[in-house]
């Protein structure tokens, strides 16, 4: 989500572009990755991403878990509500930190709210939040751990009404995604249309943390608008999912 060792050889790659890692990386370990030679897991991810980096999103950097979500979650449509919920209580904690703070501490909130298991996180109680402001493995902020459990409430209610929060939260975007085509970072927005009527029909409901800006991010995380760059090899890809 935008936020917006070396080798035994001196010699090392430079594309000439401003591509961030690529300056660091040996002649020596790229060949050893072609070879299928023996480097360690991190370095291989970062070689890896580095190789492609031009066809690809930068923003991941060359962090390991970054480039994972950037390739494998990112911009998916997810349709199942649990997983919904679960991106929609993470961007909430993201609110003025960066997406890679939240990602590394991603296992923690998973293990703290019960699996995001949206019927729990709506029944807890003063014992729970005390116990979750106590938690130094997650984001200990008072406000956010109480929109939390607000909006796990306001989620059953929209199911109740819509049958599932998917079938209410995918009308902003006719149940389609948007397929956006940047060229840079810089033309990326912070928020659309889309995500101004979605932050609008959330906040009547009930919903904590849920500005325009953070209803932009849960989109772009979510599959309802397809915000990789338009070189980025899963752009092409998303677009072919639908």
């Amino acid at each position: 989500m935008p936020e917006r060792s070396n080798g035994a050889v001196s010699k090392t790659v430079d594309p000439g572009n401003g591509v961030p890692g690529f300056e660091s990386l040996s002649l020596r370990k790229m060949m050893n990755l072609s070879l299928g030679m023996s480097i360690n897991e991190t370095e291989s991810t970062q070689i890896k991403y580095r190789m492609n980096q031009l066809n690809s999103c930068n923003w991941p950097s060359t962090d390991p878990l970054m480039i994972k979500y950037h390739d494998e979650e990112w911009g998916i449509p997810i349709h199942d509500d649990t997983k919904i919920f679960e991106f929609m209580l993470l961007d909430a904690f993201q609110a003025g930190l960066s997406w890679k703070t939240i990602l590394h501490k991603r296992e923690n909130f998973r293990k703290a709210f019960d699996n995001f298991d949206i019927r729990r996180i709506a029944e807890y109680n003063e014992k729970e939040i005390q116990r979750l402001l106590s938690d130094s493995t997650i984001i200990r902020n008072k406000a956010k751990i109480n929109a939390a459990v607000t909006n796990a409430c306001c989620f059953l209610k929209v199911q109740k009404e819509f049958g599932t929060f998917d079938r209410f939260i995918w009308q902003f975007t006719n149940g389609k995604t948007i397929h956006n085509k940047w060229k840079s970072l810089k033309e990326m927005p912070s928020f659309s249309r889309e995500s101004d009527e979605m932050s609008v029909e959330l906040k009547k409901r009930g919903f904590k943390f849920v500005g325009t800006t953070i209803c932009y991010a849960f989109m772009q995380a979510s599959g309802m608008v397809n915000d990789h760059l338009a070189h980025c090899y899963r752009y092409k890809e998303l677009i072919s999912v639908g």
